[in-house]
């Protein structure tokens, strides 16, 4: 899910610049990344993964959502993506490999499919040792889930607030924070957990569903007309 959201805010990056690019699903593809980390885009021999860098990648080579912001709205865009990667990541990754049901339920069975057994049951056991550890590092681990969604809920305010009644987060044109900011909210509001209540957050700020909503139906037309 956190992976899922990632890709889908570089996807998303992409279309808003108008770049053309090829998806593929690869079951390795975790261990294809430079990072470790999906996703991962290549150009030409060049692999560059994760979203701040492809940014960068993208903003050498003339493609930028963001000239026309001052130095001051580039500071508070980058804080803003800032601070959605420590709460709204860090609350997927709890939700989905600590809380016990959704691990059970929904985390285990969708990281282990692609593989036989017994690679299906030993990948999700190291991939929770590795999520465990990491949450362990910043202090999210030991947080409730009442506690994570609290974390949630003053995100998605600051984000609403931020936004207003604009149609994007720094007036009428799009930057990386609209792309970023979609890629995990719209990831919250469609896929089904056991509980509902992460997304149920996400649909009390109606601008913050009708960001979603616009963004969807502006750059995936395609994916829409499969649905």
């Amino acid at each position: 899910m956190p992976e899922f959201a990632s890709c889908l805010s570089v996807k998303a990056f992409l279309n808003m610049c108008g770049l053309k690019f090829q998806t593929e699903l690869r079951t390795n593809a975790e261990f294809m990344s430079p990072s470790g980390k999906v996703p991962f885009v290549q150009i030409g021999p060049l692999l560059v993964s994760e979203f701040d860098p492809i940014v960068s990648v993208a903003n050498a080579k003339g493609h930028s959502l963001s000239s026309h912001l001052t130095d001051e709205q580039r500071a508070d865009m980058k804080a803003y993506i800032s601070m959605v990667q420590t709460t709204l990541v860090n609350s997927l990754h709890y939700l989905l490999w600590l809380d016990k049901e959704t691990l059970e339920l929904v985390t285990k069975p969708r990281y282990g499919s692609p593989y036989k057994w017994p690679l299906n049951k030993f990948i999700p056991l190291m991939k929770k040792r590795e999520i465990t550890k990491l949450l362990s590092s910043s202090g999210w681990a030991k947080k409730s889930s009442e506690e994570v969604y609290e974390e949630v809920k003053k995100c998605c305010q600051m984000l609403s607030d931020r936004l207003g009644d604009q149609m994007y987060f720094f007036g009428s044109k799009e930057t990386e924070l609209d792309a970023f900011v979609f890629g995990h909210l719209f990831t919250v509001l469609t896929t089904n957990l056991p509980s509902s209540q992460l997304a149920e957050i996400v649909q009390k700020h109606g601008n913050l569903a009708d960001l979603c909503r616009r963004i969807h139906e502006e750059h995936f037309k395609d994916l829409q007309k499969d649905s």
